[in-house]
């Protein structure tokens, strides 16, 4: 493990000394100054809004500029190396944080680049914090509304579905980018926002009210005339989506925290593709002479299964100790169960489900963290919801991840010995598609060649089955860098984790209880693995080793 380390403190490039403090600003060592700076902070990142809809102009971020690095400075004088690790670890999260909005300015300007950025109309929760990607700040959560709605919520939906007519025109004067296939895969997601408002109108009450319908139809005529100006736009563009390696490695370390390069990354996920192979090939070869799983085939059939799977879950993790169970986590898990789908229509996830689905509902421990999000909030303001930038994915993704292995390691497939083949495969794919994503970010493959790695280094054909699967998560990892090999870096992050955790409690005569680390894990909230390992187990140097640096490499951008 201190091998571990000592890679750890070799590829991690930053510190907190980006820009020097002003003369005139005093220094502080209360952690209270730091929660004050948080909330400032996120009241600055939320943009104002012009003409109804938040202002994403470049005029806009230019004025806006002095602000920052006024927020940015006074981050800097504050003196929490005498803090607690728990406080210590809430000073990098704003750390980080400021950088991420440093790199979107700077590099990522999805409002510039990336079509998608303007889609509005959320219809479902996501399974991580925040959505997956990048999103702008007025969105329409359909999810969080009942209808029919109430006098209050009416005026409150009415608001959000107003904004998208002058968001949109607005749009077409920020989306001056030349990233090809962002623009391109970006029309469908305002095109099916199209879709989305059509369902709406047939949710209960809405036809029935006037100013509902108007509200839709206005939204819907803006959404059509934005997705046929990005078709008429297409033609014109002609550059790379990808950011580049450098700026790559850059956003890993100093945004999202994680403690790799680009050329680690493809290391680390070619490594986790031949084993994932290797060891399905090993565990079909012990399993031959067992008759294989058999698919659920009728609604009957999978209710039934899906039923088994949940109780056997939840069995397992009570009984055998691998976490607290919380008594929301199983109704968490039960809203997620999914149907029946058809053969010809299963998507990879849903072949496997269709098959056994506890190695996916393994995964919807997603559920189980936004469920303690929601009922068990972190005393933390800085922590308690969601991390902008997508900087959680190492935590969510990377533990949802792991877990699928972990669990069947510690006997969750004792009674299906070939459901352990369903939990390879499925690292195989993630494996897979986040490589694609690395070559994609590259430029050396357009995002239709990463999906053919995507696809075709997913065992068994699964990935060829349904393509919007496949364009989804390819467009997706094109646009939020980092994510698509979040799921297999932070595993690995994870594991790292664990054994160091193993280590020192063996160092002090402590017997190692998985059940502890999880609910230390839990109790941490949704932050980067890199600052949760230091929180759970003290072991700094990571963290030091990217402060101490940043400051001494100069920026790719």
């Amino acid at each position: 493990m201190r091998i571990y380390l000592i890679f750890l403190g070799l590829v991690f490039l930053f510190s907190c000394q980006g820009e020097p403090s002003s003369p005139e600003l005093s220094k502080s060592e209360k952690y209270d100054d730091l929660v004050t700076l948080f909330q400032d902070w996120r009241s600055f990142e939320n943009p104002p809004i012009t003409d109804g809809a938040p202002d994403y102009t470049a005029a806009s971020f230019l004025k806006r500029q002095e602000e920052f690095l006024a927020l940015r400075q006074r981050l800097n004088a504050i003196e929490y190396k005498n803090w607690p690790i728990e406080q210590q670890v809430d000073w990098h999260i704003v750390w980080a944080e400021m950088n991420g909005y440093e790199f979107n300015v700077q590099v990522l300007k999805p409002w510039e680049r990336d079509p998608a950025y303007y889609k509005s109309i959320w219809m479902d929760r996501s399974d991580v914090p925040a959505h997956e990607g990048p999103t702008h700040h007025r969105t329409t959560e359909v999810w969080t509304y009942s209808f029919p709605l109430t006098a209050e919520a009416k005026a409150e939906f009415l608001a959000d579905l107003r904004i998208i007519p002058p968001l949109h025109e607005q749009a077409k004067k920020n989306l001056t980018g030349n990233a090809k296939d962002l623009w391109i895969a970006g029309i469908r997601d305002i095109e099916f926002q199209l879709q989305d408002l059509d369902a709406i109108l047939e949710f209960p009450g809405v036809k029935e009210d006037a100013d509902l319908t108007v509200a839709i139809e206005k939204a819907k005529t803006a959404t059509a005339e934005l997705a046929q100006w990005l078709k008429d736009q297409a033609p014109l563009k002609t550059g790379p989506s990808g950011i580049g390696k450098e700026n790559y490695t850059w956003y890993l370390q100093n945004v999202h925290l994680v403690p790799l390069t680009w050329e680690d990354e493809v290391m680390l996920l070619e490594r986790e593709l031949a084993r994932a192979w290797s060891n399905l090939k090993l565990e079909e070869h012990r399993n031959r002479k067992l008759p294989p799983l058999q698919a659920a085939d009728s609604p009957e059939a999978y209710l039934a299964q899906a039923e088994a799977g949940a109780k056997s879950l939840m069995k397992f993790l009570e009984e055998e100790e691998i976490v607290s169970v919380k008594d929301y986590f199983d109704p968490a898990l039960r809203e997620h169960l999914g149907g029946f789908v058809p053969e010809d229509r299963r998507n990879f996830f849903w072949i496997t489900a269709h098959l056994d689905p506890r190695p996916l509902y393994s995964h919807f421990y997603h559920w189980f963290e936004l469920a303690i999000m929601d009922n068990d909030p972190h005393p933390s303001i800085i922590r308690r919801g969601p991390l902008l930038y997508n900087i959680f994915d190492s935590r969510n993704e990377g533990t949802a991840t792991a877990v699928e292995e972990m669990w069947m390691h510690a006997g969750l497939y004792d009674d299906s010995p070939r459901s352990r083949e369903i939990v390879y495969i499925m690292i195989a794919q993630r494996a897979a598609r986040g490589l694609g994503s690395l070559y994609a970010h590259a430029n050396e493959m357009s995002m239709e060649e990463a999906g053919g790695i995507h696809s075709e280094y997913t065992p068994r054909g699964w990935m060829k089955t349904e393509k919007e699967l496949l364009l989804f998560e390819q467009h997706l990892y094109l646009r939020q860098p980092g994510y698509g090999t979040s799921y297999i870096t932070g595993k690995f992050l994870l594991e790292n984790a664990m054994a160091e955790y193993a280590r020192i409690q063996e160092g002090q005569g402590k017997e190692f209880k998985i059940k502890a680390f999880f609910d230390q894990l839990n109790a941490i909230g949704g932050i980067p693995i890199s600052l949760g390992t230091w929180q759970m187990t003290g072991v700094d140097q990571p963290v030091q080793t990217m402060v101490k640096k940043y400051s001494d490499s100069p920026k790719p951008f």
